[in-house]
């Protein structure tokens, strides 16, 4: 993909059936504890995306047996347990910029014999890894933190898991327990985890134990308290659901635009949390509907979009696609509690306001979130920064559709999760990317 992307302007209702990735977080779940399990794992419908292809040349690299179909959206993983991991080998792994990748990957080598090297890309280095590796080291792993900064780059001298009773803080990031919880079926007794403060992104968590579940390891679990008895995944034919995240680009188009939005596939039982984002566009005078082809959004019926005030807490990946929303509304758009997207691929919240004010938006910045106010007039000819960040280039593509000569920069940043995202907008608008 070049190195910008000029957007159409485009002002009027839209009428699409939109097909998305695969599920990041359900991928990048499935791939350890398909890995981990006592036979065949078949997942079909995954992601193909630079944050899954870290994880399976990670898995490969370890020794484990991963076999690609992308045409068919397909892995198949011969699961090994933990036997690849008893080599006392050393072995680099790189991770990019997937937090997923970092977290998931300490905590299953940690299972190990060997010696691993965990690092990525500059962002990576500066993003936390510290109450994951504390809370490793209370179950008896040997981690250093080669630079001291509480993030990668990391090496782990494995020497299994031992288990017992730890604390992992819930406010930062709900990957480090997901990361605990993966790996804990194969420690040698059972593992107590208790969260200190609110759990963010709690749905993920839910998602965690209820894969896990599906795979064959029950949770005892009051969402303060997670325990895990030693025990083993067993492999399956699993089916990924499409990426709720990546949905919510399209369902913020029939907001700003009016008209519908149908995202193949995916529905309010999702195991995601962000499939619940429609409750916030209902909230701004949208309409949901749901049937048996997938989740429906139409544009608020009087063709104003009103404001609102939301906690996102519980889906903060949902952030930038609100803000990016945000101006089009007639009131303004309060965010709150967010604080935690500020350590994501880039400070989220300080990356949006900055974005936001390059389309002539006032915008109230706060430590923990953000107000946005209507804009009744978006500036033109913005050239909008993407940060490397995959979620900045979506959801500005949103709003920059509603402002001529928008430009994009960097849109070779959505291979994280959605690689083909600007032809699946062109084919939304009936405007093929290769014509703009």
């Amino acid at each position: 993909m070049s190195e910008s992307c000029a957007l159409p302007f485009v002002i009027g209702p839209v009428d699409a059936v939109v097909s998305v990735p695969g599920s990041k977080s359900i991928t990048n779940r499935a791939l350890p504890i398909a890995a981990l399990a006592s036979g065949e794992t078949d997942l079909r419908g995954a992601l193909f995306s630079d944050d899954s292809r870290h994880f399976v040349e990670n898995l490969r690299r370890l020794g484990y047996r991963v076999t690609d179909d992308e045409a068919n959206r397909r892995f198949v993983l011969t699961g090994q347990g933990t036997e690849p991991l008893l080599a006392e080998r050393e072995v680099d792994l790189f991770v990019g910029n997937s937090g997923t990748t970092a977290r998931f990957i300490t905590a299953m080598v940690a299972l190990g014999r060997g010696q691993y090297h965990i690092d990525g890309v500059a962002r990576m280095r500066q993003r936390p890894i510290g109450d994951l590796v504390s809370a490793l080291h209370g179950l008896g792993a040997d981690i250093e933190d080669i630079e001291q900064t509480g993030c990668p780059p990391i090496r782990v001298t494995g020497r299994g898991l031992r288990g017992g009773a730890v604390t992992v803080r819930g406010q930062d990031s709900s990957q480090f327990l997901t990361a605990l919880l993966l790996a804990a079926p194969y420690a040698d007794a059972p593992v107590c985890i208790d969260v200190d403060g609110k759990l963010v992104s709690r749905p993920y968590v839910e998602m965690t134990v209820s894969m896990m579940a599906q795979f064959g390891v029950h949770v005892e679990t009051d969402w303060t308290r997670f325990v895990v008895a030693p025990g083993r995944y067993q492999g399956r034919v699993y089916d990924v659901e499409p990426d709720a995240s990546g949905a919510t680009y399209f369902l913020a188009l029939a907001a700003a635009q009016g008209g519908r939005v149908t995202i193949r596939g995916l529905h309010l039982t999702s195991l995601q949390g962000d499939a619940q984002f429609v409750r916030v566009l209902e909230q701004m005078g949208c309409v949901v509907e749901t049937g048996e082809q997938g989740l429906t959004l139409l544009g608020p019926p009087d063709g104003v979009l009103r404001g609102c005030d939301v906690d996102l807490f519980d889906m903060s990946d949902t952030m930038p696609t609100l803000a990016a929303l945000a101006p089009l509304a007639a009131e303004p758009v309060h965010i709150r509690n967010v604080a935690n997207v500020r350590v994501k691929e880039t400070d989220r919240i300080a990356a949006c306001v900055q974005e936001l004010r390059r389309f002539g938006v006032t915008v109230d910045e706060r430590p923990d979130g953000l107000t946005v106010h209507p804009c009744q007039s978006l500036a033109q000819n913005v050239r909008v920064q993407t940060y490397d960040d995959h979620r900045m280039a979506m959801s500005f593509s949103i709003l920059g559709l509603r402002a001529k000569g928008t430009v994009i920069s960097d849109p070779g940043c959505v291979n994280k999760t959605f690689p083909d995202f600007f032809e699946r907008l062109g084919e939304a608008l009936h405007k093929p990317f290769s014509n703009w």
